[in-house]
């Protein structure tokens, strides 16, 4: 292994955090902070500018989430570590961190030293996951308490984000209404939500929307 330190880069959009992170992994003799930023767009510019060794990215930014920074670099480097940080660490978003190609998922209810821990797994095994709730998460969702949508869910879900009813959706999919009402109500049971709007909020917060485009009408 080089002599020269772990480069990361700290993507936050909350200054106190990124500074105060940022703090505590320069402590770190084998560690260096060499950038920070505050939004996806910026995050991924200086992650070209800069090559770090490893990203910590929370989940959500004002231009995305941190899965999109993981998506977009984890096509073009496997060898880069890649850390999620989030406040809502549910099952949800520890599965949803680990299929787009994340090294680590933290809550940033964890100590700071959890952080500096999934920062070090990351630069020595970038494609390795790491996550302390990991082993319960799989555990519920053999049990088959898990609130992961099925691919047709999730279809349903990125229509009712652009705003279509359940007729609507049911022409798009080639479904009958009565299904797609069935689908629509079981995503807003398995997201806990009681009406779409709670549903997308939902969505939104544990990264299942992270990356929607308007649908071409």
């Amino acid at each position: 292994m080089s002599d020269q330190p772990i480069r990361i880069l700290l993507i936050d959009d909350h200054e106190l955090i990124r500074s105060g992170l940022g703090a505590v992994i320069d402590l770190e003799d084998d560690m260096d902070v060499v950038g920070t930023a505050g939004s996806v767009t910026e995050g991924l510019a200086k992650y070209e500018a800069m090559s770090p060794d490893v990203v910590v990215a929370d989940l959500q930014l004002q231009d995305g989430t941190g899965l999109d920074i993981v998506r977009t670099i984890r096509k073009t480097s496997n060898k880069t570590g890649l850390i999620v940080l989030t406040m809502h660490s549910g099952d949800d978003q520890i599965f949803a961190a680990m299929q787009a190609g994340a090294s680590g998922f933290v809550g940033k209810d964890a100590p700071s030293s959890e952080v500096v821990k999934a920062a070090r797994h990351a630069f020595v095994s970038p494609r390795a996951f790491v996550c302390a709730g990991l082993v319960g998460a799989m555990m519920r969702r053999a049990s088959g308490e898990s609130t992961n949508l099925t691919e047709r869910e999730h279809d349903v879900l990125l229509l009712l984000a652009d705003g279509l009813g359940a007729s609507a959706i049911g022409e798009k999919l080639y479904l009958s209404e009565s299904t797609a009402k069935s689908h629509i109500a079981r995503i807003y049971q398995k997201l806990g939500a009681a009406n779409r709007a709670q549903a997308l909020v939902t969505a939104m917060r544990i990264g299942l929307l992270s990356s929607i485009q308007p649908t071409e009408r």
